[in-house]
């Protein structure tokens, strides 16, 4: 298109231009049908003679009038130029846009064709995108910022924009699931009067979201990538549910303590065994639970929501990061073929418990614990046929003698020096009886709290003293070498795993019935079943100091990666339950028989819509919900607020609080960004003007409902 502008005198205040329409584009194509077009054009610029002839148009008027028509017909035909019709709408905004870049109620950075040609998403034969320059700024926000906030009165596109952009970034692949949810205010705790199922009773709820998804996917395609947790739709209430029962262990860097009890600023044990604080507790009521067991026989509680981060072998052997899905998602899907599906992250370093003084080397307590004789009724005594091991235990123990009696046996005497009363204890006998460990016998044995919540080279130590005792390396034909221990003792048993586990090894435990074995010559030798403990500890975690043991472990190739894997899911009732939120980088705390599990969403495009309708605090849980690799876009309009009388708004609230943070940004829209029928911005409008006039906000006074807090 060529322009000839000319001029009148500037004393008459008048200009001209001349444009020349190139015969690849039809006539019709920029005046539209039944000059359509042109008439909003006429109609925006009356003081305008606008004329055509041919594919000649040409304008004379006002200079800024002039120059405003001669701007728009250059936007049009670079809309036209890419392929995109010009319709009344897009006429209407693009001189809205231009005469508020002329009078300075917009920066001017962005062009009207540069607003209206971009695309979001092509489906089903149609194109999504932005039709208005605060809609194409808030689309753009999306793509720089982790959160956004679309504020906005109804019709401005805020959801629908939205949800364009979670489901572009589904099919590229950005993300791994979308999560929609919006509060239902008026479900709340009445629910329950609502007729029908649960979903029945939420559908109306969620159903625009619904709606937007089949304007965007293929229909067929939703159901299957519901099904598949690919796309969750759920009201905010259930976006919390990620619970556990209110008695369910959690580590911490003190031991074990309930879920129930945690508060916020507490410490919990992450997956790197490093102490992470808690950043959230929500309550969550009564729910229905599930008893999640792994192959090694560990297990711990948790609701269908609760998340779980898993690996398939598929997974593992493409070099593809790990997933996170829900309990439920897991349920009936646990074998691929005859093998276990789903692989559960291990701790990444030994769990770093505060170091704590201790009576007795922990080394030599394993010894001890593993074939020492403790019962009281006589000297403290260690059987072995290793003569390194007596050294050792020996050199552990300052004040002590190891002294060779016959055979295997060792008795451990106190070392009696000049002016020594004769009736002074045993050191061993002393430490023992502080310990609680005196007159404990095979099946009575037990690793004192003080050695199983210290220090990673205490347990260790232990772990040693009692693998090179009473335990030995197992090696197997083409396979990598297996560590084993037996005790007749079930404490001694779970303070073995316990160890174990916590230096991020695996252990599984087996029973042989005292009833199934030949009777020794011992005294009592079967009368007792005796526990088998297979272990499998991570590389540079060196189970023995015994030189054959420890030879022969190396030999064999060590003991191999330690894996976990989901055996079965499983119905265990209704309980009270709470979830938490922690600080640590991977969202991952340890529960239970040391199995790491989380809150948090990763690599997800989540939506939280109508956020006028979420208290402070919902607001809080949601955004804390926030995982790596995902994108969180709240919309809501702080006018439309139906919270119950005394209750804030969320959104109203969260904008005092995070405007200006980094990374977190704020797009507001106004009437001038309805995309609906054109009354609905004349009467957001009008009610904008009623308010301002009658000091009332949301159709109420601004001392009462929904005052901004």
């Amino acid at each position: 298109m060529t322009q000839t502008p000319t001029g009148h005198s500037p004393a008459q205040g008048q200009a001209s231009a001349h444009f020349t329409v190139p015969a690849q584009h039809p006539m019709v194509s920029v005046l539209g049908s039944g000059d359509s077009l042109l008439r909003v054009i006429e109609k925006a610029f009356p003081a305008a003679d606008i004329h055509v002839r041919g594919n000649e148009i040409s304008a004379t008027g006002g200079a800024a009038d002039v120059a405003l028509v001669q701007r728009l017909f250059d936007e049009m035909m670079l809309v036209l130029r890419t392929g995109q019709p010009m319709t009344e709408d897009a006429v209407e905004r693009s001189i809205a846009m231009l005469r508020a870049s002329e009078n300075g109620t917009s920066d001017g950075q962005e062009t009207p064709a540069e607003v209206l040609t971009q695309n979001i998403l092509s489906s089903r034969g149609r194109t999504i995108r932005p039709k208005t320059l605060n809609q194409k700024r808030y689309v753009d926000a999306i793509d720089k910022h982790t959160i956004v906030f679309g504020i906005g009165p109804a019709g401005t596109g805020k959801t629908y924009l939205a949800m364009a952009k979670a489901v572009q970034a589904l099919q590229s692949k950005q993300v791994n699931r979308i999560i929609l949810t919006r509060p239902a205010v008026e479900a709340g705790e009445r629910l329950g009067f609502l007729p029908g199922t649960l979903y029945e009773k939420i559908d109306p709820y969620l159903r625009p979201l619904y709606d937007a998804l089949h304007d965007m996917l293929d229909p067929d395609s939703i159901p299957k990538l519901m099904a598949a947790g690919t796309i969750e739709v759920a009201p905010l209430a259930y976006m919390r549910g990620r619970s556990q029962p209110l008695f369910t262990n959690v580590l911490t860097p003190d031991g074990w303590r309930p879920i129930g009890d945690l508060q916020v600023g507490d410490l919990v044990i992450g997956s790197n065994g490093e102490p992470t604080p808690v950043l959230g507790v929500y309550p969550q009521g009564e729910r229905d639970i599930y008893r999640v067991t792994a192959q090694d026989g560990s297990w711990t509680l948790a609701c269908g929501e609760h998340l779980w981060t898993v690996r398939t072998r598929d997974d593992k052997r493409r070099d593809k990061p790990w997933r996170v899905l829900e309990t439920q998602e897991m349920i009936g899907n646990l074998r691929a073929a005859h093998a276990r599906r789903y692989e559960l992250p291990m701790l990444t370093a030994p769990v770093s418990f505060p170091e704590r003084d201790v009576p007795m080397d922990p080394y030599a307590l394993g010894l001890l614990l593993g074939d020492g004789c403790l019962t009281g009724s006589t000297t403290p005594s260690f059987a072995t046929e290793d003569r390194e091991l007596a050294v050792a235990l020996e050199a552990a123990l300052p004040g002590v003698a190891v002294r060779h009696k016959s055979g295997p046996d060792y008795v451990l005497n106190r070392i009696k020096s000049p002016g020594d009363v004769v009736t002074l204890e045993n050191p061993v006998t002393r430490v023992m009886r502080e310990l609680d460990l005196l007159r404990t016998r095979s099946h009575t044995k037990f690793v004192p709290d003080d050695y199983l919540y210290n220090s990673a080279d205490v347990r260790l130590s232990v772990l040693q003293g009692l693998l090179d005792s009473d335990g030995g390396p197992v090696t197997q034909k083409d396979r990598t070498c297996r560590v084993q221990f037996s005790t007749t003792s079930i404490l001694l048993r779970d303070d073995i795993i316990a160890l174990v586990q916590s230096l991020g090894g695996v252990a599984y435990a087996r029973r042989r019935l005292a009833e199934d074995r030949k009777q020794g010559t011992a005294l009592g030798a079967h009368r007792h079943d005796t526990h088998v403990v297979d272990i499998r500890l991570p590389e540079g975690i060196e189970p023995f100091r015994l030189a054959r043991k420890r030879d022969k472990y190396h030999a064999a190739g060590g003991g191999g990666r330690p894996m976990r894997f989901i055996d079965s899911i499983e119905p265990a009732g209704r309980e009270e339950t709470v979830c938490i939120q922690v600080a640590a980088e991977d969202s991952l705390y340890v529960t239970q028989d040391y199995l790491l599990t989380h809150n948090t969403l990763n690599d997800a495009f989540i939506i939280l819509d109508e956020a006028q309708n979420t208290s402070p605090e919902q607001m809080k849980m949601f955004l804390t919900r926030l995982g790596f690799e995902s994108k969180i876009v709240i919309t809501g309009d702080v006018t439309q607020v139906d919270l119950p009388n005394g209750t804030k708004s969320g959104l109203r609230q969260v904008q005092d609080i995070l405007e200006g943070l980094d990374d977190v940004h704020f797009s507001r829209l106004s009437s001038q960004d309805v995309v609906r029928h054109k009354l609905v911005g004349r009467i957001v409008d009008a009610y904008e003007k009623y308010d301002s006039q009658n000091g009332t906000e949301n159709g109420t006074h601004k001392g009462g409902r929904n005052k901004r807090k």
